[in-house]
């Protein structure tokens, strides 16, 4: 921000010769446009995927995923799955401040989207996972999420059905014993991977000028110019880095955030920086899940971060942009898979 500073002039009375005007001033230089593509050198279109060349994501793979993915048996209660806190059909979460796990428990910080989360520099608010494939073991296990006593009770459920034998043949073949908890992870991972929701911002920066509204075209100026594109930025517009909560002005939470992974102390209050994509339907915000409303996130987000005083028409424009970052999941991966039926030998739910 910039100060300016006038002078106060004193003034007398004296006879001056009337001014005769000989040239019309030039007009103001406009701020850039958001079309001005020089804007757009930080940011990128999504992939068509996040395919990971040591978790060959094969049809079978990503079948198999998607059917674990939404199957509650992998829960020691059978009544959650990946999918409850991270529902397809709300944009990867569940609208929750935090989201309940075995017996009603919740955690202190909010279930984030897992749309496009594959391409993120690591998992997880703290980053103590560094990848999909890392995390898909740790809420399975987990005993306030879904509370499975280990790998191996895993691996009783799904040896229990003989479609789910075949599909893990299926998708890893050559394996001895392909049903392991460890590629149960890997296929929901390969699935994850796919969740890539392209939208009208990829076709604006590709060249498509009547992709986004003048109102969204000047919330990306807005945007541009108070500085949020230092921390999102990148295909995922975010997800790329790690900040301190608090850069410019503290920000009152208890959560020490990557600190309590790393126990150093420059690490306090700092938290893997979210990405926008979808943002605008992924309420509430940030870590514990406590702004309600976008507006209230990008004023926070510009008094703590940034050490601005966004106006409210500010606000307004931004999120107006925010907005234009929804994008589509395929059909075909968001809608629910049929699940292979139980039998005798499947082990029963256990609420305790």
């Amino acid at each position: 921000m910039v100060a300016t500073v006038g002078c106060e002039k004193k003034t007398e009375t004296v006879n001056v010769a009337p001014v005769v005007e000989t040239a019309k001033q030039p007009a103001p230089v406009p701020a850039k446009p958001a079309s001005d593509k020089t804007r757009f050198a930080l940011f990128s279109p999504l992939p068509p995927n996040y395919d990971s060349a040591a978790n060959a994501g094969s049809p079978d793979r990503v079948a198999l995923g998607k059917q674990l993915y939404f199957d509650a048996r992998l829960s020691k209660s059978q009544k959650i799955s990946c999918n409850s806190c991270h529902d397809l059909a709300k944009f990867g979460q569940d609208g929750e401040a935090t989201s309940p796990g075995h017996k009603g428990q919740r955690g202190g910080r909010n279930s984030p989207t897992t749309l496009n989360a594959a391409a993120h520099v690591a998992q997880f608010w703290d980053g103590r996972m560094k990848d999909v494939e890392a995390q898909a073991h740790g809420p399975v296990t987990n005993p306030g999420e879904m509370a499975m006593a280990n790998g191996e009770a895993v691996e009783k459920v799904l040896r229990s059905v003989p479609e789910y034998v075949k599909a893990f043949a299926a998708a890893f073949p050559g394996e001895t014993s392909p049903v392991t908890f460890d590629n149960a992870a890997n296929a929901i991972a390969a699935f994850e991977r796919k969740l890539v929701t392209p939208g009208r911002w990829d076709k604006f920066i590709a060249g498509d000028d009547a992709a986004l509204t003048e109102d969204e075209k000047r919330g990306f100026d807005t945007f541009y110019e108070k500085g949020c594109f230092s921390c999102h930025n990148g295909a995922t517009v975010g997800g790329a880095s790690f900040q301190k909560l608090g850069a410019k002005e503290a920000y009152p939470t208890t959560d020490l955030g990557r600190f309590q992974v790393t126990k150093n102390e420059a690490d306090r209050f700092v938290f893997k920086v979210p990405s926008l994509r979808n943002i605008a339907k992924t309420a509430p915000y940030f870590h514990d899940g406590s702004i309600a409303t976008l507006g209230e996130a990008v004023r926070l987000m510009g008094k703590h971060q940034l050490g601005l005083a966004l106006s409210d028409g500010e606000v307004t424009s931004i999120v107006a942009f925010l907005g234009a970052l929804t994008g589509d999941l395929a059909a075909d991966l968001a809608s629910p898979p049929q699940l292979p039926k139980s039998t005798k030998t499947t082990p029963k739910a256990d609420e305790n």
